[in-house]
Order: structure tokens, then sequence, then C-alpha cells
């Protein structure tokens, strides 16, 4: 057997180990020891592998922090960074892969994990190849994020200094290796207690302040603005949802408290904030505008908190022209986009660390027509590869 499929036979088995492993968001254990037990394997020393303690920062409950693996270079040069969440979300509860054809799917109807286990096995197998055939390469740090899919929280709590601050970092969290992502959009959460009055809704429902009458003119409000979906004012664009709605206990009962949370998006920060505020003005001025007989109105306690930011690596950028170099290298044609979602990319370039984000073959994520498509898996391990140990 050539090296060539060699490597692609162990890149493969990775794979398949790794997308039959369950693990939700803050349960990432069992993935964490597997990827340890494979690189100790390939001749990986344990001193060189550790977690953080961003589970123990981290609000919520989370079983194992962030898995950090730093390899010591070969040759002198900038550390580089390769990383990949271990999380995956609900609809892959029971996710059994199955090979048809090119492609890797789920048995049944769940997501079949490849957001993002191609990327943890991807970089295992690139890794494996490094240890066990000793190529010389520059400091590595393999990094591996906690509850990702949940908000970005392993990335977001990471300390640089326990990744060795690496020069550049690549992200494996797409679908197509000829797109290289350079940039990706920002996310504000926000949410609304909505109160009002209870009363008898069939006796005396002209006593009560209706917090779901509130709730409702407040979403009508931001939709007949433009600012629900898919939002275009101008040049500007963003996208807006309202994601949960939680109230009433009874339907003989108007309703005293309603909460609501959503979310904005946009790549322009300052569009961000109109978006956000316009929200706010909504609700504010429905609460108000739902009253009783006695004038008593409703309120509304409205809450944003920044989920990520925005950024954008210029295309002269010495990581952006690393990756496209790679990328030409391997036979790929390299293009650079931009992403409308969130992305561990987010919070480590604003901690300083610029990173391009790759496709390893992942499709269809958070649906059960998620599928892997091997040819761009085998491109995206060997564009790793190449990553890893380019002088």
């Amino acid at each position: 057997m050539s090296r060539t499929m060699g490597f692609e036979s162990r890149a493969l088995d990775h794979l398949m180990t790794f997308l039959g492993i369950e693990a939700l968001s803050g349960q990432e254990g069992p993935v964490c020891d597997e990827i340890r037990r494979r690189l100790l394997a390939a001749g990986c020393k344990p001193a060189w592998i550790r977690h953080d303690d961003a589970h123990r920062r981290l609000k919520g409950t989370f079983t194992v922090g962030n898995l950090i693996v730093r390899i010591p270079g070969t040759f002198a040069a900038p550390r580089r960074m390769f990383l990949g969440h271990m999380d995956t979300v609900p609809l892959c509860r029971g996710a059994v892969p199955v090979r048809c054809g090119d492609r890797i799917v789920a048995k049944g109807r769940t997501a079949v994990r490849a957001d993002n286990r191609t990327a943890v096995a991807a970089i295992v197998a690139a890794a494996e190849v490094v240890l066990r055939e000793r190529r010389p390469h520059p400091p590595l740090t393999l990094f591996f994020p906690i509850a990702e899919e949940i908000g970005l929280y392993g990335s977001k709590a990471v300390r640089p200094a326990d990744l060795g601050r690496p020069a550049m970092a690549f992200n494996l969290d797409s679908g197509d290796p000829n797109q290289i992502i350079t940039g990706a959009i920002g996310a504000t959460r926000w949410e609304a207690d909505v109160r009002g009055r209870s009363s008898h809704a069939g006796m005396h429902p002209e006593d009560g302040v209706s917090a779901m009458l509130a709730a409702a003119r407040a979403i009508e409000t931001v939709a007949s603005k433009g600012f629900f979906g898919a939002i275009r004012k101008g040049r500007r664009a963003g996208t807006a949802n309202v994601g949960i709605i939680r109230g009433g206990e009874a339907t003989n009962q108007v309703t005293d408290h309603v909460f609501v949370r959503g979310e904005c998006r946009s790549h322009d920060p300052d569009f961000l904030a109109t978006v956000t505020a316009a929200y706010r003005r909504a609700f504010e001025s429905a609460a108000r505008s739902v009253r009783n007989v006695r004038g008593e109105r409703g309120a509304v306690d409205f809450r944003t908190e920044a989920d990520y930011a925005a950024f954008r690596l210029p295309d002269g950028h010495p990581a952006v022209r690393f990756a496209c170099r790679a990328a030409r290298d391997q036979g790929l044609k390299p293009v650079t986009v931009r992403m409308n979602g969130g992305l561990d990319a987010n919070p480590l370039t604003q901690k300083g660390i610029p990173t391009v984000t790759l496709g390893c073959g992942q499709h269809g994520a958070h649906s059960v027509d998620e599928f892997v498509d091997l040819a761009e898996y085998h491109a995206g391990c060997r564009l790793v590869l190449d990553l890893m140990t380019r002088a």
C-alpha cells in the first residue's frame, strides 16, 4: 500500500471512530479520551497533553475543559495551531455513521456528527503522520474546544498563554476545502422579560395586562419595519430571529409574564447595534401600549449580551496567504469567503490569534441531511498535514 493510501485509510478509520462517539455540548469527555488515546499511540508524550480549566470558569454544567496538545517543534518557526470543536448538537443523539458510496451519512433520522468530528479526525490523522514519521515541523498546538455549538464557549474562555500564543491558527469547521474562510459575522443575543398583570380571562379580562399581547406586538413591530429574518437597509445587511418564547399557565388566565429570547447578526458592528436597538425599542413600546381599565401598563426588562464580534482578515494577511499557497500546492483552487455563522475563529482572532477556517467535507450541519463528502475530507486531511509541516 502506498504512503498516500495508507494515510487515507488511517484518516478514514479515525473519522468513523470519532463520528460514532456520543458527546453533546458540555459532555465532551469521551471524545477527549479517544483523542488522547490515539495521539499517545502515535508517539505523543503525555506531558504535551492537558486540559485547561475553562469548564470551571464557565457558567453551566461542563464535564471537562478544553483539550490542548502542545507539540515541540523540530525547527525554529512561529507556533501554528490547528483546532476543531468536539461537541455536537442534540440532533446527533444516537447517530450511527454508515458509508454510502462516496459519502458518510447517518443511519436513521439523525444528523451524523460531521460538524465537527471531521475536524477532530483530520487533525488527529495529520498529527499521527507527523509523530510516527517524525516529519520536520514547527511548534504545533492542537486545540479541541468544548461547547462551540451553544455559544463558542470553549474558545471564548481559553487563555492564549495556555495555547502557547500561536502566530496563526487553522480552524477546521466547513465543507469545501477550496474555500478559505477569512471572516465571519458578529452576533448579539438578547432576552426580554415582559411583565403584565394577571386576572381571570373569562370573568374580568379588563383587569389584566397581557404580557403575551405585548410580546406579540413587539414581534409584529420589528417584522413590519424589516428587522426580522433577512435584513437589508440600503447597503447594510444582517439577520435577526426570535427563537424562544415561554409564558402562560392556563387558558383562563391573562398572562402576566412572557420570556422571549432571540439574536441579531451582522458583519457591520454599527448595523448590528442598530438592529438590536430596534428590538429594544419595539419591546419597550409594546409593553407600555398594553394597559387595563385602570390604566396600569406592562413593563419589560430587555437585556443584551455580545455573543461574538465580527472579523475579517485581509487577503494579504500572512495566515491567509499561507493557507492559500498550501491549498494551491495541494491542487485546490482557493477562494477567500466570509461566513454568516459564528466560528471559533471569532473569539480567537479577537484574542490576537489570527484564525483561518478551512473545509474538511462536512455538509448539511444541524439537519438530518448532514453528510461527509469523503473526497473533500481526504483533501482537507492532506491540506492540514501540509500546513503542519510546511517550512
